[in-house]
């Protein structure tokens, strides 16, 4: 049984090499999604009803090599909702329900760092983007 408990980080360009790869891209921000527009391939699980959707998470993520979350700025609700995530599924490992739990990662600088560097923006209303960078 794999288990992880350290949450690290990964950069923009990291990611955009790990795109296509078995990978869920989780954007845990609010209503700024909306406006903003969002990271190509992205699910959006919003921070102030991140617990409550834990489940339909937890179904979406179980079988990817790994997650990796991003709000704005990658300082609170992203990592916040990492570890949420992390403590669930390495319970979930502990009482044999899942067989492992995926490389949990955050996005460094968030979105606004994503986008500030030029890299693709997807402005789709959809809360699983199923558009490609």
């Amino acid at each position: 049984m794999a288990t992880h408990s350290a949450i690290t980080y990964v950069s923009g360009t990291q990611l955009q090499r790990l795109q296509g790869a078995n990978i869920a891209v989780v954007d845990v921000r609010d209503d700024e999604r909306a406006f903003d527009g969002h990271i190509a391939g992205s699910m959006h699980f919003s921070s102030g009803s991140f617990e409550e959707k834990l489940p339909k998470l937890v179904e979406e993520v179980k079988n990817k090599e790994t997650v990796v979350f991003h709000c704005s700025f990658s300082q609170v609700r992203g990592p916040t909702c990492a570890r949420i995530l992390n403590a669930h599924l390495n319970t979930a490992v502990a009482e044999g329900k899942l067989e492992k739990v995926p490389n949990i990662v955050v996005l460094e600088r968030g979105f606004n760092g994503w986008a500030e560097s030029g890299r693709p923006v997807c402005s789709c209303q959809d809360l699983v983007c199923t558009h490609t960078a």
